[in-house]
């Protein structure tokens, strides 16, 4: 093959699958490694937003590091708050706070989960917006430069914080 467009999932937002077939002379379709590098850790992707004057859910702009640190953003920001892993994905490692008694243990579960599932136990909180809109709009662009976005995507249907059903375009 001279090429792999890795469909969506797991392999599309895998840098080092992008990585190996770079090295090995395969295109990969997709994004720059180090565009799914950084859009990957929800931590270093939360600064680029906010560094390009993106808007972003108000929370903390950096690594949560004790369950002492996790209370004290938790209370600045205003209850209730998402705790989750800034390497994670499919709704794992997100815990909901919803007052100064569930911060604790929500830093702590989700912070083991995260460890676990990704190898990555770095945690993040931002204010829990209740009944959000989850819509995703895709870019599509090639080496000369040339550049078109599809129609958006709802993905407001999910379950335990993972996408059902994306519906295009959005009826929103």
């Amino acid at each position: 093959a001279d090429a792999i467009h890795p469909g969506y999932g797991f392999l599309s937002e895998n840098s080092q699958f992008a990585k190996k077939l770079e090295e090995t002379g395969i295109t990969f379709i997709g994004p720059p490694v180090k565009a799914i590098e950084a859009m990957g850790d929800k931590i270093a992707s939360k600064k680029i937003a906010h560094e390009s004057g993106v808007s972003t859910v108000p929370g903390y702009l950096g690594e949560i590091n004790s369950p002492e640190h996790a209370l004290e953003i938790a209370c600045e920001i205003g209850f209730p708050v998402m705790i989750k892993a800034s390497a994670g994905g499919g709704g794992k490692g997100m815990r909901i706070a919803w007052d100064k008694e569930g911060v604790a243990e929500g830093y702590q579960s989700s912070r083991n989960e995260a460890s676990s599932s990704f190898g990555d136990d770095r945690i993040l909180i931002e204010k829990f917006i209740t009944s959000p809109r989850h819509i995703e709009i895709q870019v599509l662009g090639d080496k000369p430069g040339n550049f078109v976005y599809l129609n958006e995507r709802e993905c407001s249907i999910q379950r335990r914080n993972q996408k059902v059903i994306e519906e295009a375009p959005s009826p929103a």
